[in-house]
C-alpha cells in the first residue's frame, strides 16, 4: 500500500505497477471511469504505447524480469494497425512506437524492435508537408493541412531513426518541423497553440486554432507541457540554442502559470477559473521536461527547473494520487475539456510520465523521446 506523501519511490512504484499488471492483464488502456478502471481501447488509439511502455521503463529501472514478459509483444500488436484501411495511424506513431519497438530495441537489442522502430520513423517522415515544412498531425482532407504542438514529441522518433541509420534526412524532417513549430506555434510569453492551420499545397499559414484548449488565443496546459519537453529534447538531439532557449520560455510561463498546489488547470488561460477541472497529466508531462531541462542549462539555472519538478512531484503524490483501489497512479487529470471526454479521471499518459520524472529522480539516464 502507498502511504508516502511526497515523492513516491523507485519500490513504492514498484508495488503499484505490479499491482496494475494484475488489474489491467490484456487491456489497451486509455482512461478510467469513476469506479477507477481502466478501459480498453484498440491498438491503433494514440495511447498505446503508454502502458507497455511504463512496463519498459519498469524493467529498465527494477531489471525484474517480468517486466519484460508484460511488455514484449505490444510491438507487434500496435504494428497490425498499419494494415488498416482506411488509414488509422497519424502522427502519434512516435508515441506509440518508441516506448514499445524503441525501448525493447535499446534495452534487450530485439532486431524486431529496430525493424517495427524504423517502419513507424518511416511513416512519420512520410507525413512531412515540404510545401509548409510541417508534419501533417491527423488524416482526413479537412485537416491536411494541420500541425499540432504534441509533434513535438513525435520528432523524437525521427530524431532516434537518424542515429541507428546514419541518415541525416530524418533529422532533418524533424528539424523542419520543430522550426516551424517554433515560428507559429510559440508565442513571445512562452504560451503555446494547439492546432496551426497550414494550405497544404502552399505551404503558407492560415491560422492558429484552439483545438483541445479553450480558444485560439488560450494556453492549453498539456500542450504547452508537450511543448517545454518536446523542445527540450529537440536541443538535446541537435545542440540547436534555438531549441533551448524555446525550452525555457515555456517552461517559464508554465511555472509561473500555476497555482499553488503545481497542479494546473486544464487551460492556464479558462475563462470559469473557478469551476476548471486541473490536468493532473500536463504536471506529469512537464516535470519530466523540466528535468530534462534541467540537465543542459548552467549550473546556476539548474534549480530553477529541478526544483519547479520536484514541486510538481510533491504536488502531484500529495493532491493527485489515485486512490489505492484504482487500477492507476494519478486522478485528476482532464483529456478533451472542449467536447467533455475524460474529465477529472485518470490517464494513462499521466501515469507514465510520473513514474519517468521519478525515474529521472532516481539517476535512470536511457532517453527515448
Amino acid at each position: 500500500m502507498i502511504t508516502q506523501k511526497t515523492v513516491l519511490t523507485i519500490e513504492q512504484l514498484n508495488e503499484k505497477v505490479t499491482d496494475m499488471i494484475k488489474q489491467i492483464g490484456e487491456k489497451s488502456p486509455h482512461a478510467t471511469n469513476k469506479d477507477g478502471h481502466y478501459d480498453d481501447l484498440t491498438v491503433d488509439w494514440w495511447t498505446s504505447g503508454f502502458y507497455p511502455g511504463l512496463l519498459w521503463l519498469m524493467h529498465d529501472v527494477t531489471g525484474e524480469v517480468s517486466y519484460q514478459k508484460e511488455a514484449e509483444g505490444w510491438s507487434r500488436k500496435i504494428e497490425a494497425a498499419f494494415d488498416a484501411y482506411p488509414i488509422v495511424l497519424h502522427h502519434d506513431v512516435g508515441f506509440q512506437f518508441l516506448l514499445t519497438a524503441v525501448m525493447d530495441y535499446e534495452q534487450t537489442g530485439n532486431e524486431d524492435g529496430l525493424r517495427i522502430g524504423l517502419k513507424a520513423a518511416n511513416y512519420l517522415a512520410g507525413r512531412f508537408n515540404p510545401a509548409g515544412n510541417f508534419i501533417k498531425a491527423w488524416n482526413g482532407d479537412e485537416k491536411k493541412g494541420w500541425a499540432i504542438i504534441d509533434c513535438m514529441m513525435n520528432i523524437s522518433l525521427l530524431y532516434w531513426a537518424s542515429n541507428v541509420t546514419n541518415d541525416p534526412s530524418y533529422a532533418q524532417i524533424a528539424n523542419h518541423h520543430a522550426d516551424t513549430t517554433l515560428k507559429y506555434g510559440v508565442r513571445e510569453d512562452g504560451s503555446t497553440s494547439h492546432i496551426l492551420s497550414f494550405d497544404p499545397y502552399e505551404g503558407t499559414f492560415i491560422e492558429a486554432i484552439g483545438g483541445q484548449g479553450e480558444a485560439s488565443d488560450s494556453a492549453w496546459s498539456r500542450g504547452n507541457a508537450w511543448a517545454l519537453y518536446g523542445f527540450a529534447n529537440a536541443f538535446r538531439h541537435t545542440g540547436n540554442e534555438t531549441y533551448l532557449a524555446a525550452a525555457k520560455r515555456i517552461a517559464h510561463y508554465f511555472i509561473a502559470a500555476l497555482p499553488k498546489d503545481s497542479i494546473p488547470l486544464w487551460d492556464f488561460r479558462c475563462t470559469d477559473r473557478e469551476n476548471a477541472p486541473k490536468d493532473s497529466s500536463a504536471a506529469a508531462i512537464a516535470a519530466s521536461g523540466l528535468l530534462e531541462l534541467e540537465e543542459y542549462v548552467p549550473e546556476n539555472e539548474k534549480p530553477i527547473y529541478g526544483g519547479a519538478a520536484k514541486s510538481i512531484l510533491e504536488g502531484l503524490t500529495n493532491n493527485a494520487l489515485a486512490p489505492t483501489h484504482s487500477e492507476a497512479i494519478l486522478t485528476h487529470a482532464t483529456g478533451n475539456f472542449p467536447v467533455g471526454r475524460d474529465v477529472d479521471v485518470s490517464l494513462i499518459y499521466g501515469d507514465y510520465y510520473y513514474v519517468e520524472a521519478i525515474a529521472k529522480l532516481n539517476g535512470w539516464k536511457r532517453r527515448i523521446f
